[in-house]
This record gives C-alpha cells, sequence and structure tokens, in this order.
C-alpha cells in the first residue's frame, strides 16, 4: 500500500490536490497597505576521347596447366581425452558480503512519531543521496526539504490527518513513506498557506482582537512555538520548508487550541504579501488548507496580481480567506 500511495503522489502537482478556485473578483477589494494612492491592478566534366595509333597485338594462347595429384592425407587416430567438468562460478564470501552491505547502505527509511500539540517527529535516511532535494507530501500539504551530509533529515510538523501519511520522494524517483496515528489532532485547530518561490506570502493570526506588532499578533516574524499550544496561551506558527531550494516548495501552519480559556474572542486570519522586485507585476500563486477538531480537510487555490513594481514596499492584505476561527471558553 505504501508503494502504492507513493506512486500516486509524486504525480500530484502543487495546485492540483482537490481544491477550488477562487474567483478572482473575490480578491478584487484586496487592501493595500502603506500606499499612498488607490489599490493598483491587483509575448563540370569534360569527356574525350582519342583513337588508338597502333594495333593491339591478340595475347598469345597460354600453354595448358597440367596439375599434379596432391598426395592423400591420412588423419591421425583419434586420441580419447578425459571429460572435463566446469564447475559453476560462485561469489566469495567477502565478495557476497560487500555486495550485501552496499545495498543495505542505499537503502531509504523514513519514520513519523507523534509527539506534543499533535506535531509529528519526521525523519528519513538515505545514505546515497545527501545534500538532494525531498519533496515531502501529507495531506495536501507539500513543502522541499535537503537531506544533510549523511542523506538524512530530521524535522518536526503539524499533522493534518489522523491517520496521517507522509510521502518523500527524491527527484530520481526514489523515495520513502511513514505512517502514524495523531490522537491529539481533534483538539488543535489549524490553517496552512503553501506557495512556490520567493513570492512574498505571510500568514498572519491576530488573537482576540489584537493589534499588528502586539502580543497576541502571530506571524512568521513572531512564530512562537508549540508550548504555546500545549499550556494554553495560544499558537504559534511552524515554517515548513529549506528555504535555500531554488524555486522550492514552502508553507507555513498556524496551530491554536481548538478550546482556549482566553475570552472566547475570533483569532483573525489574513493573508499577506509585501509588494518587492521578485513579485512586483507577476500573478503569484498559494494554496489554503484548513482542518478544524480533527475533521476533513478543506483547501482552496489562490491567484493574486501584485502592483507594478512602483508600489514596492506595500502589502497587499487578504482577509476573509479561511473560516472563522472562534475559541470557545471552558
Amino acid at each position: 500500500m505504501a508503494a502504492g500511495t507513493l506512486a500516486c503522489a509524486i504525480g500530484i502537482g502543487f495546485f492540483m490536490q482537490q481544491s477550488q478556485t477562487v474567483p478572482p473578483e473575490r480578491f478584487e477589494g484586496a487592501t493595500l497597505m502603506n500606499a499612498n494612492a488607490v489599490v493598483l491592478d491587483v509575448e563540370e566534366i569534360v569527356l574525350t576521347s582519342a583513337e588508338f595509333t597502333e594495333k593491339l597485338k591478340a595475347p598469345k594462347t597460354e600453354e595448358a596447366v597440367v596439375l599434379a595429384a596432391a598426395p592423400a592425407i591420412v588423419p591421425p587416430e583419434a586420441i580419447d581425452m578425459p571429460e572435463v567438468q566446469t564447475a559453476p562460478a560462485t561469489a566469495t564470501p567477502e565478495l557476497s558480503r560487500k555486495e550485501e552491505t552496499a545495498e543495505q547502505a542505499c537503502e531509504i527509511t523514513a519514520h513519523a512519531r507523534p509527539i506534543a500539540a499533535a506535531m509529528v517527529n519526521l525523519t528519513l535516511d538515505a545514505p546515497c543521496l545527501p545534500d538532494e532535494r525531498v519533496t515531502v507530501h501529507h495531506s495536501g500539504v507539500l513543502f522541499n526539504q535537503t537531506t544533510d551530509a549523511e542523506g538524512a533529515f530530521d524535522i518536526t510538523m503539524p499533522a493534518m490527518a489522523e491517520n496521517a501519511t507522509f510521502i518523500m520522494a527524491f527527484t530520481n524517483g526514489d523515495g520513502a513513506v511513514a505512517q502514524t496515528t495523531v490522537d491529539e489532532l481533534p483538539d488543535f485547530d489549524r490553517v496552512a498557506l503553501q506557495w512556490k518561490g520567493d513570492t512574498g506570502f505571510q500568514l498572519h493570526a491576530r488573537e482576540f482582537g489584537a493589534d499588528y506588532d502586539s502580543e497576541g499578533h502571530v506571524w512568521a516574524g513572531a512564530a512562537r512555538d508549540m508550548s504555546y499550544a500545549v499550556t494554553g496561551q495560544g499558537g504559534y506558527i511552524t515554517l515548513l520548508g529549506d528555504a535555500d531550494v531554488p524555486d522550492g516548495l514552502l508553507a507555513e501552519v498556524y496551530t491554536i487550541p481548538a478550546v482556549q480559556t482566553e475570552n472566547g474572542e475570533t483569532v483573525d486570519l489574513s493573508v499577506e504579501a509585501e509588494v518587492a522586485e521578485n513579485n512586483c507585476g507577476l500573478e503569484i500563486e498559494a494554496k489554503i488548507l484548513q482542518v478544524s477538531s480533527g475533521n476533513d480537510i478543506t483547501t482552496r487555490n489562490l491567484t493574486l496580481s501584485v502592483p507594478d513594481c512602483d508600489a514596492a514596499g506595500n502589502f497587499l492584505v487578504l482577509n476573509n480567506l479561511f473560516e472563522d476561527l472562534k475559541v470557545a471558553s471552558n
């Protein structure tokens, strides 16, 4: 089953996973922050002849050649020789051990282990593939990771399904599958934003009416860690992917307890993109995934037209992309 899952998942595209494209008009009203003006709109041979001057003399008739009879050749008597049997070649014990060791050294293995806050410790060991790009697939979330000099990686990532399957695929077609059960997932709500390349996308969560740059503003610049969710203080953001991979897949996942002891106010979520030289005047794409209390994942695709470069330094803010996260009181 794992092999089949791997073969299927490798063919999965970045923006082709059971999602619904959000109508472009949904974002015509995107807010452009820090702008002094209105919102900007977000193929030759010459042949010769000669006469003989002398008559050709006919050749003399050759004398008949008498062939002498060759002496008869008597073959030697056959000599009986002992039959020689050739034994099949067999590998020496030392060679067999070396081949077996080399095969084991190139085996790719992966393991997944659930930990606190419905997180998973995911490890990969591929000794023959050091410093190689790997695509990690999990319930619609995709990102690129790089193996170290020993051909391994060890990361912690949020689970998006209780029966969690993780597929790791190398560019040469090799890979591995790991599975685990995450019993704590129903206790948390999660939203994920994923994209490809340096597009400037950011996921922001403002908890319980918090303003930007305040204690309750959670984003990549103030990501916190899982201890906030474990202790009931609030949510945190997990950054997934290797930013050094050229044109790689990256993701951010926001996690918060489904039941919180705060004042029960809504967590305001938004997707933002800074207008910069690398994305100005372009259309950039992202994918949004959301899972609440362990229920089925909802997804949608996002395509955004970035203003021209004269708006560099400003931010596009897209609200109302997620279902409300209303954190209930005990």
